[in-house]
């Protein structure tokens, strides 16, 4: 399956979608602490493609919807720490992030398919 870019119609406004690697890491937690915890969020963030997960790092792949770059990564930077208390997410810092406009990320990654619910499995 080959997604393709479309641009939205005119008047929409200039939110576009921007896909998003966000890696977490911290003091080791019981997997399964962390899986459920991932499932909880999943279920908050609908656009939740994948969480991979150990017990003390946790890499997630999503879409955001933000008006251009600079938002995009402040909403992603703090997305971890605003679900933490309502999906009880382990304390953990972000330690690593990357935003791509969705053209670009179709460009490095056309052929990549995930599963329309997402994916949480461990690494």
């Amino acid at each position: 399956m080959v997604l393709r870019s479309v641009s939205p119609p005119a008047g929409i406004g200039s939110l576009r979608m921007w896909h998003v690697t966000l890696t977490v890491s911290g003091e080791s937690q019981p997997i399964d602490h962390v899986r459920q915890a991932l499932e909880r969020l999943s279920h908050a963030h609908p656009f939740l493609l994948e969480a991979r997960y150990g017990n003390d790092r946790t890499e997630l792949r999503y879409w955001e919807e933000a008006e251009g770059m600079d938002a995009a990564v402040a909403i992603a930077s703090a997305m971890w720490g605003t679900n933490e208390r309502s999906s009880r997410l382990s304390g953990w810092d972000v330690v690593g992030l990357q935003v791509l406009d969705r053209q670009t990320y179709l460009l490095h990654e056309p052929l990549r398919v995930l599963p329309p619910e997402g994916r949480i499995a461990p690494f």
